[in-house]
């Protein structure tokens, strides 16, 4: 219960700054701090996908082992990707609606990833 409040409390005052500087036309912050956030934003996705595509090769690997290279190389950033989410989920655990719904999507990403599998593997 205290969790759900510390929610709610962080993202009413994330929608109260929202609303107070809606209507601003000075920015809150420097050109030069918004230049070294954009580095910093770009840095951390360029690492997400970096990893993301490691993880890929190597599911994806072990896959073309079983299925003689049958797989498709083009499903190396999907894989990769569910494999983040999927990591992510297990090392961190989330509250229990969010984490009801993100395994939903991750089996779902699992299931369509194995049809695509065993369609490639039968040469469909």
């Amino acid at each position: 219960m205290k969790r759900y409040g510390v929610l709610l409390g962080i993202m009413f005052a994330v929608l109260a700054v929202s609303i107070v500087t809606a209507g601003q036309d000075a920015p809150l912050i420097s050109d030069q701090v918004q230049a070294t956030a954009n580095t910093a934003l770009d840095q951390g996705l360029t690492y997400i996908d970096s990893a993301a595509q490691y993880l890929g090769r190597g599911v994806l690997y072990l896959l073309n082992l079983v299925t003689k290279d049958r797989v498709s190389s083009d499903l190396e950033k999907p894989i990769g990707y569910l494999a983040v989410i999927t990591l992510i989920l297990v090392l961190f655990g989330l509250l229990d609606i969010a984490r009801k719904i993100i395994w939903i999507g991750i089996i779902v990403g699992w299931v369509l990833l194995i049809v695509r599998i065993v369609l490639d593997a039968l040469n469909l």
